[in-house]
């Protein structure tokens, strides 16, 4: 009994320190010492009684009992004390969140105010802003003023015109509808002597689209009608013989093909034109040229280009089979390509269109390897000194004159890789396969207008 007396008034000071609780030292237990962990919670040492006062089993059993009970106690405690401090930070929060609310409302009360304020004077601002322009209205109205007064001056100049025709008479129609169709047809003629001209500048690129490998060609017939916009694509430069066909930039864009040729043969390089509605390609590993018709689905012709290097011997600097590159401009079709008897260097041709045959051939001193593109434009072939960056027109060989000149035209290689660069006469521009983007440049020419009486 004395025992469970002792252990109560522990368990009381374990919950009040505060509070006043003797314990003797002859009863045995003594509270050593007291204080608060981090956490607010009471820690206490005590001292427990001498082993002689404890030692009937009876009693043992009994203070253990107790002790148990005392834990239990202890932890139902510390689980209410942890509820007591969780709904105690809940309160700070709410607090503060209350604050917090209680300040918002006082600046809102606080901003009206300085609001208004504020808007006085941006209206103040706004008005200082519009008074220059009272005079400038006031000018409005003066001239809106002479505008009636210039209106009624032509309306009474019209009269005048009118009455002076009807004495004069009528103008002849037929003679006036006689006289602008001369005119378009002399117009007709000058864009006609506008077509050629010198290569000045290159522009651009315009990306049309992104598809493909590396290297390809895309292309449209410089020779069509104006409504028949058909765009051929031909991916990659060896082993493959499927050319797409779409109807137009929009549907290729879209990519809604209309058409796929089969070829008989794979194609070698990136050089093919398509010129007057049919496709003209180096056949793989060979120097011939196959002239096929779109239309009829089938070869037209084929000749061997002789002495021309095929299959790497000697291409542009990219490599890729483009030892033959044909090409169209406003002359006709072209073929340029390289031998060993010209030492390696360019050799331009100009090719029948319908027999393949070779109509005339110009020699240049121009290292076929060492050209990075080439594309004829009014039988001036034009040759560029790289497919990387940096890349520019840097020579050029006319077939009128049969001279040379080194050339600085510079263009952007936007994709820093360039497999195919072919001139379109109709167009105007140069299309172009660059590193995977099907891609357009403009071109400026230097053009000279020959009148009748010259020679």
């Amino acid at each position: 009994k004395r025992t469970l007396e002792i252990l109560i008034k522990l368990l009381l000071f374990i919950i009040d320190p505060n509070r006043e609780t003797q314990i003797s030292p002859k009863e045995g237990w003594q509270v050593y010492s007291s204080a608060q962990d981090p956490d607010g919670r009471c820690i206490c040492t005590v001292v427990a009684p001498e082993q002689n006062l404890c030692s009937r089993d009876a009693k043992s059993r009994q203070l253990r009992q107790l002790l148990e009970k005392v834990q239990n106690m202890s932890q139902s405690i510390e689980v209410l004390n942890l509820r007591t401090q969780r709904d105690f930070q809940y309160v700070l929060k709410m607090e503060t969140q209350m604050k917090g609310l209680k300040a918002k409302f006082r600046q809102i009360e606080d901003d009206r105010k300085t609001l208004m304020t504020k808007h006085f004077q941006e209206l103040k601002e706004k008005m200082d802003e519009l008074l220059p322009l009272i005079p400038v209205l006031e000018q409005y109205k003066t001239d809106a003023k002479l505008i009636t007064q210039f209106k009624e001056e032509i309306r009474n100049l019209s009269a005048v015109l009118t009455g002076i025709q009807e004495e004069i008479g009528a103008y002849d129609y037929e003679e006036l509808h006689q006289r602008v169709l001369s005119l378009e047809t002399r117009l007709r003629d000058c864009m006609k002597k506008l077509t050629c001209g010198k290569l000045m500048k290159i522009t651009g690129p315009i990306t049309v689209k992104t598809s493909g490998t590396r290297f390809g060609a895309w292309m449209t017939d410089p020779l069509a009608s104006e409504k028949n916009n058909r765009v051929w694509y031909m991916d990659s430069y060896t082993n493959n013989k499927i050319v797409r066909e779409y109807k137009s930039i929009a549907d290729f864009v879209s990519g809604a093909e209309s058409r796929t040729y089969n070829l008989p043969f794979k194609w070698a390089g990136t050089n093919h034109v398509v010129y007057n509605g049919s496709l003209y390609f180096n056949k793989y590993q060979s120097n011939i040229i196959i002239k096929y018709s779109f239309d009829m689905g089938r070869v037209l012709a084929q000749r061997s280009l002789e002495y021309a290097g095929f299959h790497n011997v000697y291409p542009y600097t990219w490599g890729g089979f483009s030892d033959i590159d044909l090409m169209a401009d406003e002359i006709g079709l072209w073929a340029v390509y390289a031998t060993n008897q010209n030492a390696g260097n360019i050799v331009i041709s100009q090719l029948n269109q319908d027999t393949l045959e070779v109509m005339k051939s110009w020699s240049t001193g121009y290292p076929k390897r060492s050209a990075g593109e080439s594309f004829m434009i009014c039988g001036t072939l034009y040759v560029t000194n790289s497919h990387l960056t940096g890349a520019k027109v840097y020579y050029s060989y006319s077939t009128k004159t049969s001279t040379y000149e080194y050339t600085d035209i510079p263009f952007h290689n936007q994709y820093f890789h360039i497999s195919m660069l072919d001139y379109n006469a109709r167009d105007r521009a140069l299309y172009a396969w660059n590193n995977g983007h099907q891609v357009l440049f403009n071109v400026t020419l230097f053009h000279i207008i020959k009148t009748e009486d010259d020679t």
